[in-house]
This record gives C-alpha cells, structure tokens and sequence, in this order.
C-alpha cells in the first residue's frame, strides 16, 4: 500500500494524489494520463478532495461514473490516507482520513514562520520598485494603493523565498518641481515647515496650487487683451520664469541648485512621515536627479548594434512594429534623453548597485502599461538576461464617492487626512458598537489607529490590483463581512480564548486525539493550504490571494467556534486540542496580514 509521506511544512497532498491517480489509470486502463485535475470538494458533498474524470476520457474510453469508482476503489486499496470515496456524475470525491490531518498539525503546530521559506543562499534577488512620487505635492490615495502593493508583494515575495529589495525612484527634478519652486520665491514670505507647523510635502504643495492658480489668472488676463488660449498658455510669464529657472537648474546656477536642495529635503522628510504611519519601508533610493542622463551611452552602444537607428534629424529611435508596437524615440535630435532613456539607465544601474538581482517589478498605475511593455522589450533588445524576468505590477485607479482627485487644483485626497480619517471613522463605529468599553483613553486611540489602518490597507489590498476601486471608508470599517476590522475582531477573540489557557495546555505535546470533528478538520485544510497561498500569491503578484485566504481562514475559525465548544469540550485533551489549533489559527491569521503590513491587536 502506498503510504503519502507528506512533506508537512507544504503538505503537498494533490500532488501525492495525482501521481496516485496516473498510477490507477496505467494500471487499469493501461492508458498515460499527462496531468490529474484535483479541487476541493464541495461543501454539500463528503470528501475533501475531489478529481475530475471528464477530462480523463479524451485517453479512457468509457462511462465516467464508472471510471470513477473504478480509480476511487483502487486509491482506497492503495493509498493509506484516502478512506473513502463517492462518485458524482464525473466526479470523485475522495475522504482523507483524519490521522493524516492530525499528523499535519503536530508537525506544524510548534513550527515558526509556518508557510515560510527561507532564501537560498545563491539565489537571484528581486528588486520591486515601489511609491516614486513626485517632489511637488504630498502623497495622496493613489500613492496608498501603490505604497501598499509594492510592499505587500515585497513581502510575500521574501516570504516565498527569494531575496528582495525594496526601493524606489523620486521624482525630484523638471518643470513641475520648478512650479513649487518659484510660486515659494513669489508668494512664500520666506515659509518653512518650522514657521508655518506644516509637513514639507503639504507646505510644497501649497505652491503647485498656487502656481497653477496665478497660471490660469494671467491665461485669462492675456485671452482678454485678445490673446488666442492656446498662445496664453505658451507665453503667461510665471510659466516662463518656471522655464527659465528649470534652466538654471540644469546648469548648475548655485541660487536656483540651493533652494531646489532646500525644498526638496523639506517634501523628503515629510514623506518619511507618511511611510513611517503608514508602515511601509525601502531598503535604497535613486532620485531622478541622479538618472536622468543615464541611458544615453546605453543608446550609443545599442546604435552599434543595430538595436536603434538614427534619423535624418539626427533623433535615435527603436522600430518595435514587428512585435506589434511602434517606433520608439529614445533620443531627442538635439542629443537630450527621453523618460525611456533614463528608464533604460536606472535599470542597468540598479543590477550594477545589486550584482545579484535577477529581476525587477515596478509598481505603476496602469496608465503606463505601454511604456513599460516598451521598456521591457529593449532591454531584452539590448541582450540583458534579467531583461526576461521583468514585470509591470499594474494596478487600477482609486476614486472616492465623490469623484476624481486633481493635483493641480489641490482636490487629492491628502494621505495624511486619511490615515486620520480612517482612525476616526474607527472611533465612531466602535463608540457605536461598545466594541472598547472598559479600555482608558490611550489604550483606545491606538486601537482606533490599527483598526482604521487595516480597514483601509485591507479594503485596498483584497482586490484584484488590475481592477479599479471605489473607496468607501465607511464600508471599510465595519465590524462583518470581508473587511480588515472582522478579521482583527477574530485575531483578538482567539487571544482572548488563550489568555484563560494553561501554559500546561499551551505547551502540552504528543497525539492528544485521535479522531476529528467536522470543523476541526476543515479548519486543518485550510491551515495546511497557507504555504501553497504564499507561493501563489508571489507567482501572480497578488496580495489579494493572501487576504481573500485570510478571510476564508477567519470564517472557517467561526463557524468552527460556534459549533465545537473549547473548554466545554468532552474531554480534557481535546479542550487541549482546540486550545492549541485556536493559537495555530491565530499564528497564520498575524504571519497572514504581516505580510499585507497590517497589525492585528491582541485586545479589541
């Protein structure tokens, strides 16, 4: 009799069962079968697993049904842990038997950072780029959803076990940094963050808005002395003193050079505010300032090659029109490089910096999709291996109800006031529903913190990143359903459940049972799918299988709290039992959502 021998720190059960299945197949049919489809049974049905013998009957003639209990009853005889069997129509349900399950959970019960895998230590590194903001404005609630992604998928990636770098590239230089600049020079009063109690990134930001206040007063100043628009817009002086100082700038003028330093490390340390509430971190940093001439020997070296061609104008380009894109300018006529140049640079430095990465993920709203398509494709071009291991982490749009957000016009939704406004909306619901009685003041604010933080990281994170999302924060704070507050509330409860615990129970080893509920088992199941969610979600990119995961798990330890009773159970050992599977639900739960950067309170 075959004997399964799973490796319980991944507990590869489909797979056994899939080489068990060919084996069945050969044996009775005298037929190969090249993959097995394996599911979960469903819920109305006994099983745990189920396999899917339609697609078998393209290499086996025959009745499905037939078939099915033909490869069930051969399983039952020849593989230990598979007890029982039922077939419906094509498909068959096969039952686990619960020494399988229970060996599982002592196996894994004690064991740290389960799910994890260690990097080995000659691996290629990742490196995932993540927020990039610009220096002109603080970051809003596009740059949330981008900060939150990057960082969850940095994480989930370390946790499959690779290395990873997290870094990103600020934007801290051109025509839009120039605006801030001068719109300080002209209405600023010689403001600074300490004189004014703002942040540095708001109080910069001020200035954007200003600036594109006095822009469009001068525009209609000049459209009524009989101006055409399109030339007000080309010659309102304020945009050309920005152009003459973005100049200056770029040939080194000490003045205009000095206070680009001076405002910038005002928007810098501002921005390490944010990161820091908002608990996202980043291991280097490159600043446009630096890259924005990279690349340009890069295009030399590629003109060689053949990879680019030079036009009669003397711009270079890359023509892309066999792999069903277009041309592409990668340098200006008068020798000056495009976004794609410095892109083309800032990756090649990046594996300069980090010898050992192997690839790169850039986490940039969809909008882009087509530049980094093009990106990619040189780099292969140009004869880089790591060029093959480059992703586009794309993500959609996040609007509010009550419309779009406008930088310009300061309409964004301030990152700051949210994360405030979401602790807020987290003090009102739990006022509302008595969840805080009996806690001090103090104690109470910091709950409030982490609730309305995780309602909002969760809320972002459990969706598909290529969809849109319409963020409602008070749907996202609500105490039921799949939210980031309902899953904290079952974190705490089983806290709760294991502050009345012994240390004996805590810590007592050994079979203690030898036959599971319903519940306890399903609850196994799904503790035991965490390390293949872990890679899953690594491979897609996706932080959304993580949290989805984590909601399945919190539902299944309800349903499971609300029909097995703990201490109340027969038997001491298996009160013990419950005790200890709660605290292993409990472990995946915070190992879970650390990999989402939300904190789960032990008290709610």
């Amino acid at each position: 009799m075959l004997s399964l021998q799973p490796k319980f720190e991944t507990m590869n059960l489909q797979d056994t069962i899939s080489v068990a299945v060919k084996e069945a197949v050969h044996t009775l049919y005298q037929a190969q079968l090249e993959a097995v489809e394996i599911q979960e049974t469903r819920k109305e049905f006994e099983g745990e697993l189920t396999v899917v013998v339609f697609p078998m009957l393209r290499v086996i003639k025959g009745n499905p049904v037939t078939i099915g209990e033909a490869i069930g009853g051969y399983l039952v005889d020849q593989v230990s842990e598979v007890v029982a069997f039922n077939v419906v129509k094509g498909f068959l349900n096969l039952v686990i038997a619960d020494s399988y399950y229970l060996q599982f959970f002592e196996n894994s019960k004690t064991q740290e950072n389960f799910g994890f895998v260690d990097p080995q230590a000659d691996a290629k590194a990742v490196m995932v780029e993540y927020s990039s903001p610009n220096t002109n404005k603080p970051l809003h609630l596009g740059h949330i959803r981008n900060n939150l992604l990057g960082y969850a998928v940095a994480e989930i990636i370390k946790a499959s076990g690779k290395k990873v770098y997290k870094t990103q590239i600020i934007n801290d230089r051109g025509i839009h940094i120039c605006k801030s600049m001068l719109a300080w020079q002209k209405f600023g009063n010689a403001a600074t963050p300490e004189t004014t109690g703002l942040k540095g990134d708001k109080l910069v930001g001020n200035y954007y808005v200003a600036f594109d206040k006095a822009y469009k007063e001068e525009i209609k100043a000049l459209q009524s002395k009989g101006v055409s628009e399109e030339e007000a817009k080309t010659t309102a002086p304020i945009l050309v003193e920005a152009q003459e100082m973005l100049r200056k700038w770029e040939s080194g003028d000490a003045e205009v050079v000095a206070l680009w330093k001076t405002m910038n490390q005002w928007v810098y340390d501002g921005f390490e505010t944010t990161y820091k509430k908002l608990g996202v971190d980043f291991d280097s940093y490159y600043y446009e300032s630096d890259t924005y001439l990279l690349g340009k020997d890069v295009v030399a070296d590629g003109l060689e090659k053949g990879v680019f061609y030079r036009k009669e104008d003397n711009s270079v380009w890359i023509d892309l029109t066999e792999e069903g894109l277009d041309e592409k300018i990668v340098l200006r006529s008068d020798g000056t490089a495009v976004y794609m140049t410095q892109d083309i640079g800032t990756a090649i430095q990046r594996v300069k910096d980090h010898a050992d990465v192997g690839g790169m993920i850039y986490t940039v709203g969809n909008e882009q999709d087509y530049h980094f398509q093009v990106l990619f494709l040189i780099l292969k071009k140009l004869g880089y291996d790591w060029a093959h291991n480059l992703y586009h982490l794309s993500y959609g749009m996040v609007d509010l109800p009550s419309g779009k957000m406008k930088s310009r016009e300061g309409t964004v939704v301030d990152a700051d006031d949210l994360i405030v406004d979401m602790a807020t909306t987290a003090e009102e619901l739990s006022e509302e529903l008595g969840k805080l009685d009996g806690y001090d003041e103090s104690q109470k604010k910091e709950i409030y913190k982490t609730i309305g933080l995780g309602a909002l990281k969760y809320y972002i994170l459990k969706v598909d990143p290529k969809k849109r999302i319409l963020f409602n924060p008070e749907e996202s704070v609500d105490f039921q359903g799949n939210t980031g507050p309902f899953i904290q509330y079952t974190y705490a409860r089983i806290q709760a459940i294991l502050r009345k615990a012994t240390l004996d129970q805590l810590s007592k080893e050994g079979a203690l049972i030898t036959v599971l509920d319903t519940k306890e088992k399903e609850l196994i199941q799904q503790l035991s799918a965490f390390p293949e969610v872990i890679q899953q979600a690594a491979k897609n990119h996706s932080p959304a299988l993580i949290a989805n995961y984590t909601y399945d798990l919190v539902k299944g330890y309800n349903s499971f709290f609300q029909n097995v009773s703990i201490y109340g159970a027969d038997t001491p050992e298996e009160c013990v039992f419950r005790i200890q599977l709660s605290r292993k639900v409990g472990e995946v739960i915070k190992s879970a959502f650390g990999l989402l950067g939300i904190a789960v309170p032990e008290r709610m």
